[in-house]
């Protein structure tokens, strides 16, 4: 009986989980259908989890029916951010010791990426992001390589209907933008060439649970003929980071 329990309490531990997940990728919200559609569970079974991670403040539903995270969730986020950010600063500083550029660490934060610590570069003349600054998916390279870690479905949630334009380099069309993010899975790096800022390009790769990237930010000026340096050094840190944090695990 005891292993029956067992097996029913991580049964359910993980259809709350895959809802948890479904909803990350739907910021603005799923109906009671459209979550058991997506998660293949009864709605019946979706409807009770959904009360119970409403109870503990992990979901919200509005009076439309439609189901988001719950503000518990951005508590959870925020230690969970710093956390990471202790992890990987180790890794995060040597790569700006091998580069002499800005090192960036940032998180998946709903249809967005935001800015969870940062190394800067020793130059006059360098490339700065706020912690905690939200910036865009699509003409980012940290977004870009968190896009390109998805299925396409949940790059096609992600993507607000239609792609702004930042500059003149700014990937507005879906097909393009699509294209473009499966070479990045290929490589494992993706680069934004003043997409989001004219004189600032930026070389990124996801890390850990693929919910995180590092990048490293650089003035257009010291960017250009350096890609091959970039994304090697940017690629071995991911690979460092991928350690550390399995290591953590592990402990």
């Amino acid at each position: 009986m005891r292993n029956t329990h067992s097996r029913h309490g991580v049964q359910a531990i993980a259809r709350a989980a895959a809802i948890l997940r479904t909803l990350e990728g739907a910021p603005r919200g799923l109906g009671i259908s459209q979550l058991a559609a997506t998660t293949q569970l009864p709605k019946s079974t979706v409807h009770r989890l959904v009360t119970a991670l409403a109870a503990e403040q992990l979901a919200s539903q509005d009076s439309e029916g439609r189901v988001r995270l719950g503000s518990a969730i951005a508590r959870l986020g925020a230690a969970s951010r710093e956390a990471l950010g202790e992890q990987l600063r180790p890794v995060l500083v040597d790569l700006r010791r091998r580069l002499d550029e800005t090192v960036d660490l940032a998180v998946l934060d709903g249809a967005a990426v935001r800015f969870i610590d940062q190394i800067p570069a020793p130059h006059r003349l360098r490339a700065m992001s706020s912690v905690g600054e939200l910036f865009p998916l699509h003409c980012t390279a940290n977004g870009k390589a968190l896009l390109a870690t998805m299925p396409v479905g949940q790059v096609e949630a992600l993507l607000p209907v239609r792609l702004e334009r930042f500059t003149p380099q700014t990937i507005v069309s879906r097909k393009n933008l699509l294209e473009e993010l499966s070479h990045v899975g290929e490589s494992g790096v993706a680069f934004d060439r003043e997409e989001h800022t004219e004189g600032i390009c930026a070389v990124g790769a996801a890390v850990g649970d693929e919910t995180a990237a590092i990048s490293v930010p650089v003035p257009a000026l010291r960017f250009y003929g350096r890609e091959k340096e970039l994304a090697e050094a940017i690629g071995d840190a991911a690979s460092r980071a991928d350690k550390a944090l399995a290591r953590a695990i592990a402990i």
